[in-house]
C-alpha cells in the first residue's frame, strides 16, 4: 500500500467515490487525450526537437522493433498511453518532485535510439522487451546513452524465453564480464528511498487476472512464479538499467480506472515501485 510518510494514512484516490476507481483530475485528462487523438491506442508522442531542455520530469518511451511475439504483449506500445500519463499524474500527486506539463497534459514523449533527442532525457522506459531487437546502430547508442548516465527501466517480459531475449540484446549493449546482471537487494537505496519494497510484487495484466479469475498473478504458470527486481551498473555502482522480469508494473499504472478490485490491489505497489525508481533515478 502507498501511505503518507507524514501521517502513515492510506493515499486514495483522490475525493472520489468508492465505485470510481481513478481520481476525477486523472480522469479527466485520459478522457481529454482520447477525445483529441480519437482512440485509445493513440499515436506516438514523438519530441519537439525545438522545445528547451526541461529539468522537471518527462516520462520518455523508447519505440524499438519486435522480432518475436509474447502473449499478451503488444511490443513497444504495451502499456502506452495510459501508463505513462497516469503514472505521470501520480508521481506528482505524492511527492513534491514536479513533473513537466504541455498545456493540460502531462508531457511525456516517445524516442527512438535514433534520435538525437534521446540525450535530452535522463530516464527512458521499455516495455515487452522479450521481443526486442535491436541494430548494431541502436547497440552503440543505447550504450553511449547509459555510459554518459542515462537510466534505462524495463519492464512486463515472463519466463525464461522472454528473458534469454532480453539477455541477448542487453549483453551486446553492456558485455555481461564487464557489466554483470544482479538481482536488487532489499536494502538497497531504489528499494528504501521512499517507499521500503520490502516484497517485488507481481502485477499480473488486467486481461490476464480477468482471465484466470483472479487466482494467479503468474502469467507463465511456474515458470514466471518469481518475481524479480534486477540490475546492471557502472564501475560506480550506479544503476544504468532496472529490469523488473515477471511482473508488469506500468499495468498498474495503465489501469488503475477500470477494475476496482484491480486497482486496490495492484495499483497501490505499482505505483510505490515506480515512485522509488524515479526517486532513485533522478538523484543518481
Amino acid at each position: 500500500m502507498i501511505e503518507d510518510i507524514d501521517t502513515g494514512t492510506l493515499l486514495a484516490p483522490i475525493a472520489a467515490p468508492a465505485a470510481s476507481i481513478a481520481s476525477v483530475e486523472t480522469e479527466t485528462i485520459a478522457a481529454q487525450y482520447y477525445r483529441r487523438h480519437g482512440r485509445r491506442r493513440a499515436p506516438p508522442r514523438y519530441p519537439d526537437p525545438n522545445a528547451p531542455i526541461d529539468s522537471s520530469f518527462i516520462f520518455a518511451r523508447v519505440e524499438y522493433t519486435s522480432v518475436r511475439y509474447e502473449d499478451l504483449g503488444t511490443g513497444w506500445t504495451t502499456d502506452y498511453p495510459d501508463g505513462d500519463l497516469n503514472f505521470m499524474r501520480r508521481f506528482e500527486e505524492f511527492t513534491s518532485s514536479p513533473i513537466s506539463w504541455d498545456g493540460g497534459y502531462p508531457n511525456h514523449v516517445v524516442v527512438t535510439l535514433y534520435d538525437e533527442e534521446l540525450f535530452k532525457y535522463p530516464f527512458i522506459f521499455m516495455s515487452d522487451v522479450g521481443t526486442i531487437g535491436l541494430d548494431s546502430f541502436e547497440v552503440e547508442r543505447l550504450r553511449e546513452y547509459l555510459l554518459r548516465g542515462g537510466f534505462l527501466w524495463v519492464d512486463d517480459f515472463w519466463g525464461w524465453r522472454a528473458w534469454d531475449q532480453w539477455q541477448s540484446e542487453i549483453g551486446r549493449v553492456l558485455p555481461p564480464d564487464q557489466y554483470p546482471i544482479l538481482d536488487i537487494p532489499v536494502d538497497h537505496p531504489l528499494r528504501q528511498i521512499l517507499y521500503p519494497i520490502d516484497d517485488i510484487p507481481q502485477i499480473p495484466s488486467i486481461q490476464w487476472y480477468r482471465r484466470d479469475g483472479g487466482r494467479s498473478t503468474s502469467e507463465r504458470g511456474s515458470e514466471s512464479a518469481t518475481p524479480h527486481l534486477r540490475s546492471i551498473s557502472d564501475e560506480n555502482g550506479r544503476i544504468m538499467v532496472l529490469m523488473s522480469h515477471n511482473t508488469d508494473i506500468a499495468d498498474g499504472w495503465e489501469r488503475e480506472n477500470e477494475d476496482f478490485d484491480f486497482f486496490t490491489r495492484f495499483s497501490y505497489p505499482s505505483y510505490a515501485v515506480g515512485i522509488n525508481v524515479i526517486l532513485y533515478a533522478r538523484s543518481h
